[in-house]
């Protein structure tokens, strides 16, 4: 049986290089990143890693032909310097042109990195913008969608040096604690758990459309872990 392959874009961020690692050594995953700026890979990592414009990535997905398509992409409100449409340009327009991209290449799978409370009404406007994406991936005909709802990733991300955000990592597993019943979704998440979670999502059969929540993605996960 030949290798499941799989198109990572959004590699550079932490989930892509939590997934990056956590592929080292799995069989039965061949992976191809795509990123605008080259990154060190983890010791034993086997797998191909493109570095293009944006504007070039729909050729390179073409190329990998791949059979699901996971989409880490993401900006932060600050990296975006404040600005509605900066942070729109990644976090809503490349996201939909990655999405048509992988299906004009013919990937049969989209996992999508959303979060806990897109909301197409949310009045604020990262969950809103989320929002607004899942539902123009719901358009896209995929045969099997799955979005992703993460609360709080928690990892080290390698550029990122904001003091409270780093303080409520540390908090959050005594926070989790008073997170219960639909506020459940909210709890936090370490990324290595999320990469799990989507790679198990990865290698189901079913077509549809999918929305997971913390639960959710916990169940997944230890499918994939057996």
């Amino acid at each position: 049986m030949s290798d499941m392959r799989i198109a990572l874009v959004g590699a550079t961020g932490l989930v892509g290089r939590t997934l990056i690692a956590r592929c080292v050594g799995l069989p039965g995953i061949r992976l191809g990143a795509i990123a605008r700026q080259r990154m060190e890979l983890p010791p034993g990592a086997r797998m191909e890693m493109f570095v293009a414009d944006t504007e070039n990535w729909a050729e390179t997905l073409w190329a990998l032909q791949p059979e699901a398509v996971i989409c880490a992409l993401g900006t932060t409100w600050s990296k975006a310097g404040k600005d509605e449409q900066a942070f729109r340009a990644v976090d809503e327009r490349l996201v939909l042109a990655v999405a048509h991209a992988a299906r004009e290449a013919g990937a049969r799978q989209f996992i999508f990195v959303s979060s806990a409370g897109a909301d197409l009404a949310s009045k604020h406007l990262y969950l809103r913008v989320k929002g607004e994406v899942e539902q123009a991936l719901m358009k896209l005909r995929f045969t099997r969608l799955d979005i992703v709802r993460p609360g709080l990733l928690r990892g080290a991300r390698a550029d990122d040096s904001r003091l409270g955000e780093r303080l409520i990592m540390l908090l959050s597993p005594i926070m989790d604690l008073f997170l219960n019943g639909r506020y459940r979704a909210w709890r936090s998440i370490s990324a290595e758990r999320l990469v799990e979670a989507m790679l198990g999502l990865a290698r189901e059969k079913a077509g549809g459309r999918f929305i997971h929540e913390h639960d959710a993605l916990l169940r997944a996960a230890r499918r994939f872990t057996g």
